[in-house]
């Protein structure tokens, strides 16, 4: 086979069944990771004849890097989706075309072009479409950030190149807004944690000369920069560069909600726990010089699921 398809799963019955269904033109095996969901995801994966395998779930870096090592592998090619992602019938068509193609062999990796869904809209402005994410890779060639607490990104060393039709992103349990507000408070702790972790250790092993014509490598630079501005008012900037500048405003009443609560609402939530901890650190280095930002950030629990991107 040139092609199979793994996705993590959580509690996914909403989602599932539409982004297995945009599967079946690919005619590719499905590989179901779950981490001990409580409803009817394992039912629905076995129904639309995917291989469903258990695995506790620590962070997206672990739960990824050991569904390629353990799952039976033979295929050329993965499609790495999250369930609440589906491919649009032209996309499927393209990404069969593309892993059959002889001139793709010295290709290490695909970017596939996210159309991000929030509450029935499709967010086309505001900076966020087009937003090109490697989901289609050699699992020989892929690599994973380990200061990853959130977000999972997928890096290959490499030749890449974009496909041209949309992967729709829209989670079903986001209808309720307090859903989302609850899934980006415990985001919020972590990224945070992120960021002391990512200021305290050197990362410019991500930075490849290779990759600078990516998508990938431009996210990395702008993240570099966006920890160098100062902490609270860099979430107005950027909901105003988002909203504004950019055009979110364009993207109607569902837009306005998201834009804000995604762009200035919960980054502003990941500064005042930076904050706190950083505050902390400081209390606890003057009781004991060993201690370091570093420690306190790694004493966190990586149990979430999805991406806040």
């Amino acid at each position: 086979m040139q092609l199979c398809t793994i996705i993590l799963t959580f509690n996914e019955e909403d989602n599932l069944p539409a982004c297995l269904e945009s599967l079946r033109p690919l005619a590719s095996p499905v590989f179901i990771v779950d981490s001990g969901s409580l409803d009817t995801t394992v039912e629905i994966a076995k129904r639309f004849g995917a291989s469903v395998y258990e695995h506790p779930f620590k962070s997206h870096t672990e739960q990824w890097s050991w569904a390629l090592a353990n799952l039976p592998l033979s295929s050329n090619w993965v499609l790495a989706l999250d369930a609440d992602q589906r491919l649009t019938p032209e996309l499927a068509g393209e990404i069969r075309s593309a892993t059959d193609s002889a001139s793709n062999q010295e290709l290490a990796g695909m970017f596939l072009n996210r159309r991000q869904v929030f509450r029935g809209r499709w967010i086309r402005h505001g900076g966020y479409y087009p937003k090109y994410l490697l989901k289609l890779f050699r699992p020989e060639c892929v690599e994973f950030d380990s200061l990853d607490l959130v977000d999972h990104h997928f890096y290959v060393s490499g030749k890449t190149r974009k496909l041209k039709n949309d992967l729709i992103e829209a989670n079903l349990k986001e209808n309720d807004i307090s859903f989302w507000i609850e899934k980006h408070n415990r985001y919020s702790t972590l990224l945070a944690r992120e960021e002391i972790l990512r200021s305290s250790q050197d990362t410019t092993h991500t930075f490849r000369s290779s990759w600078r014509n990516r998508p990938d490598y431009r996210v990395l630079i702008l993240k570099r920069v966006w920890r160098r501005l100062p902490l609270l008012f860099r979430s107005l900037f950027y909901f105003l560069y988002r909203y504004v500048l950019l055009g979110g405003w364009l993207d109607g009443q569902q837009g306005f909600i998201f834009h804000f609560l995604q762009g200035f609402w919960f980054r502003l939530l990941v500064d005042i726990k930076l904050q706190d901890l950083l505050e902390q650190a400081k209390r606890d280095k003057r009781v004991s010089p060993a201690s370091t930002p570093a420690v306190h950030a790694t004493q966190v629990s990586t149990q979430v699921r999805g991406s806040a991107e």
